[in-house]
Parts: structure tokens; C-alpha cells; sequence
């Protein structure tokens, strides 16, 4: 079955003519080093920070969690996002830090691949895990944590070429 192209003006690459979702085929794109780093950040009161860091949530070790919560998320966003092509990934990274202007946590997620396709719904289904798995964890002492900017920071690699976001 031959793709076919976008509806008139739309540039859309996941539309056929008719308006049906399809699968982009990357088959005849080069294999390249593609990296993404995507972010997010979860605010709570002060209180809910210093219970995190101490290592005392109820449920446990928050930010050892929220780490392996997003590395797993990352290796599964084809099973979560329409369309999005399964990828052998060869690193993903979370690092969470403290952020005490805030008050809360401050999450960046590392996707790399060597590929035809890139990897920022990987690192971005990664930051967005990890910050709804701090939530989970403490959300009995604290549900008004706000999980916010979530967005893609910077990706390298691919016929689009690199992309650094604005500070």
C-alpha cells in the first residue's frame, strides 16, 4: 500500500488525502545518532521537598522511582503514542534535581538512538512519567503539587537537524 500525501497545505505527515492516520515511513532515511533531551518540573510546598529528600515518603524512595518510572516510559512511548515507531534505544537518562526557588523538582530526561527516526517523544514521555510518578509518591502529604513545562529542550541528529530550545 503506497502512502499517500497530506491533505492540500497541510504539511501533515501522519494524514493521508482522505484524512486517515498512517505510519510515516522512515525507511529510506540514514541511520544517525539522534539525541533528545526533553524537561519538566513538579512544584509543591517546602515541606513536601524536604520529606523527598530526606527519604522519607511513605511509598518510599521518590526520586529512585520517578528515574526508573521514566527510563521505562521512554522504552515504551510507541505502546502509548499513536504512530510513533517502536526504537531500539541505545541510552536513557533521568536526572532529577532540587529546585528550592520553586519549591520542588526539577526533572531532565536524555533519549539517544541510532536510527532512522528521532527520539523526542521518547525523552518527552520519559520527563512526563517521572514527574507524574513524584506526584503519585507524594501525594498524600501534598495534592496540589503542580506538574508544569513539560517541553523538549534540545534534539540532535536527523534531516530536520538540531533544535535548542530558549531559556
Amino acid at each position: 500500500m503506497s502512502e499517500r500525501p497530506s491533505p492540500a497545505g497541510t504539511g501533515l505527515t501522519h494524514i493521508g488525502a482522505s484524512g486517515e492516520a498512517h505510519m510515516v515511513d522512515v525507511g529510506g532515511k540514514a541511520e544517525t545518532v539522534r539525541e533528545a533531551i526533553a524537561g519538566g518540573s513538579v512544584r509543591m510546598q517546602a515541606e513536601t521537598l524536604a520529606m523527598i529528600l530526606a527519604g522519607n515518603a511513605k511509598k518510599g524512595d521518590v526520586l529512585s522511582t520517578a528515574r526508573i518510572a521514566g527510563i521505562m516510559a521512554a522504552k515504551k512511548a510507541h505502546e502509548l503514542i499513536p504512530l510513533c515507531h517502536p526504537l531500539l534505544l541505545t541510552k536513557v537518562s533521568v536526572d532529577i534535581e532540587p529546585d528550592h526557588d520553586l519549591p520542588g523538582l526539577r526533572v531532565q530526561a536524555l533519549a539517544r538512538v541510532t536510527g532512522k527516526t528521532g527520539v523526542e517523544m521518547e525523552a518527552l514521555t520519559a520527563a512526563s512519567v517521572a514527574c507524574l510518578t513524584i506526584y503519585d509518591m507524594a501525594k498524600a502529604v501534598d495534592r496540589a503539587m503542580i506538574i508544569s513545562d513539560i517541553r523538549l529542550t534540545s534534539k540532535t541528529g536527523g534531516k530536520s537537524g538540531d533544535y535548542k530550545a530558549e531559556p
